[in-house]
């Protein structure tokens, strides 16, 4: 937390407040001139009251790749990526921006998706100050895009020239799914370097199209020191991202490496809302955030769809619940290969927390509930009960189930808790949303965000605003004041692994120990002697307890956030940013296509 105020502090602090300061930051970051447009981009971002003038530096590395294509083989690419199954090519031409009629494989045509309508209107407030280019917009949630290392290290001695076709890159004609001849595992470990342990596995497991796999436990077993799996008190904390190269075995605790849907094996351009380590997708806002829809819009009317800055739902803190909640359908990943189906994440999740296992579970705690301590208490807990009063987590609806494990359906329903489907607004009961990846990104964290419950995330995807957004604890500084929605930011959310492990003292550190856990420590909890008996962490009351002041501080911070940072205009900022970058790749002659003061 205290790494996280110094982090986040030099970051707001030090953002550019003058066109001069922004070229200049932007110089120093990236060693070259800002595009051209520049000078209209920050006109543009400082009329939308946009905070993060220097924060893009993931856009950039989004980029990066293409600038060893020519302008004439980029446009070339961009063409034929446009003309690919589940790809939408948005056109800007003459100051208009539309999505473009193409001819399809099978002569089958279709309406644009919404992600490509959504993306058009982000592009709308400041289309005719833009140049003639062009967008493939992928349909699919999934990362699109795993170049192998050889060809993003080595570009002079891969194949440049895509004259002939898309198959003269692949070699043979590219298919939508993978139909039982390679996985996304297969391509992602080609993007790792050659002396990785992810390239240098004997082998690799193959997919069984018509069958189905008896299962088998690849959870690998790990010191603490592992970026997936870490023990409960290696809390995941600052720029985490799962090492898939260096820890192969943790493939298997991620259904986006068994997705059906094919992976282009070669640097494409395909626009994604989120991409996943390895992958070379570039990222756009996701239309879910930028729309409103009553699945993914907090604070949504849901007849005359606009939406309220405090949901017509919404519970007071005191009234919530102490619980960690989250609800959704088995999605995680394909099938490809089948067998895999129970580790993936969500399964994962709900299996740890509703399943009556017979072990116990150690839970570390503050000694005192009244003030921040550097004193804590160790205690070994039933995990079955401890389950029982933090967490409220269960499946709404199976699908893919056929597949699972030997019994299928059946066999899914046994191994973990089945509840009714929950509204969008059921959610501001509880104090602690959990927010999942499912096939791929997941499209609830914005409306989560808005809500007044503290989030936590769970994820391998890096969406639009991860510049911008800051996990753990943050102090403002004094010479911020004068940005009124930073005046009591203390973090945005809280960040947890792969493996969940954390979860248990995660609640404790907060919410302080559960009934079980202070009847298993009441000979030496002096400092929990209160009149007044522990509460039922079900019911909608809970300690005076320093720990639950600082969850609604995060609570809150994560509210403002989300108000202030990722708003329609802030997307726009965005996007109008990728563009002019986007443009100077498509130029002729990059070299002129700068601003210069």
């Amino acid at each position: 937390m205290d790494e996280a105020q110094r982090i986040y502090h030099r970051k707001l602090d030090g953002q550019s407040k003058t066109l001069l300061q922004a070229v200049t930051e932007y110089k120093k970051r990236y060693n070259r001139d800002p595009p051209r447009g520049f000078d209209d981009w920050w006109a543009f971002a400082k009329r939308q009251n946009f905070t993060m003038m220097d924060e893009f530096d993931s856009l950039v590395a989004d980029l990066e790749p293409f600038w060893s294509l020519s302008p004439v083989e980029l446009r070339r690419r961009t063409s034929q990526m446009g003309r690919m199954p589940s790809v939408d090519l948005v056109r800007v031409a003459k100051g208009r921006v539309y999505v473009t009629k193409v001819k399809r494989p099978g002569g089958v045509d279709r309406p644009a998706s919404e992600r490509a309508t959504h993306f058009i209107m982000m592009l709308k407030p400041f289309e005719s100050l833009l140049p003639n280019m062009d967008f493939p917009i992928s349909t699919k949630s999934e990362g699109r895009v795993i170049v192998p290392w050889e060809h993003l290290t080595q570009p002079n001695i891969t194949l440049q020239d895509s004259s002939g076709g898309i198959l003269s890159i692949l070699g043979k004609s590219f298919s939508e799914d993978w139909r039982g001849d390679g996985s996304v595992w297969d391509a992602f470990r080609r993007s790792c370097p050659p002396d990785s342990p992810a390239r240098r596995l004997f082998g690799s497991v193959r997919p069984q199209a018509h069958a189905i796999q008896q299962p088998q436990n690849f959870l690998h077993t790990t010191e603490s020191s592992s970026t997936l799996s870490p023990t409960s008190l290696n809390l995941v904390g600052l720029d985490h991202s799962p090492d898939f190269c260096n820890e192969p075995w943790g493939r298997y605790f991620q259904g986006h490496f068994f997705s059906d849907w094919r992976t282009m094996p070669a640097l494409y351009p395909i626009f994604s809302p989120a991409k996943a380590p390895g992958f070379n997708d570039i990222v756009i806002p996701s239309h879910y955030y930028y729309g409103s829809t009553k699945r993914y819009t907090y604070g949504i009317d849901p007849v005359n769809m606009i939406t309220k800055e405090i949901d017509n739902f919404e519970v007071d803190w005191e009234a919530k619940k102490n619980l960690i909640f989250w609800r959704g359908a088995t999605t995680g990943g394909g099938s490809s290969p089948p067998g895999f189906l129970h580790q993936y994440q969500r399964h994962r999740l709900v299996r740890m927390a509703s399943q009556p296992t017979p072990h116990n579970t150690t839970v570390v705690f503050p000694e005192s509930s009244a003030s921040s301590t550097s004193a804590f208490i160790a205690t070994t807990v039933s995990t079955k009960t401890l389950n029982k009063e933090i967490f409220d987590i269960a499946f709404t609806m199976a699908i893919g189930c056929t597949q699972y494990k030997q019994g299928g359906c059946d066999e899914m329903r046994l191994d973990h808790r089945f509840a009714n489907a929950a509204f969008l607004t059921d959610h501001w009961k509880y104090k602690y949303l959990i927010d999942v990846d499912g096939m791929g990104y997941s499209a609830h964290f914005l409306a989560f965000m808005a809500s007044e419950s503290a989030v936590m995330k769970s994820t391998v995807y890096r969406e639009f605003f991860s510049d911008w957004i800051q996990p753990w604890y943050v102090i403002l500084h004094r010479a911020l004041v004068i940005i009124p929605f930073l005046l009591f930011s203390r973090l945005h959310y809280i960040p947890v692994s792969q493996s969940y492990a954390e979860l248990y003292n995660i609640h404790a550190y907060f919410s302080g120990p559960s009934p079980s856990t202070i009847d298993a420590t009441r000979s030496v909890l002096r400092n929990f002697t209160a009149p007044m008996p522990p509460p039922d962490p079900t019911s909608s009351t809970t300690l005076p307890h320093e720990g639950d002041r600082r969850l609604r501080q995060i609570a809150r911070a994560g509210r403002q956030w989300k108000k202030t940072m990722t708003r329609r205009e802030d997307m726009e900022v965005y996007v109008y940013r990728l563009c002019i970058e986007w443009a100077r790749l498509w130029a002729d002659d990059r070299e002129a296509a700068i601003f210069k003061i």
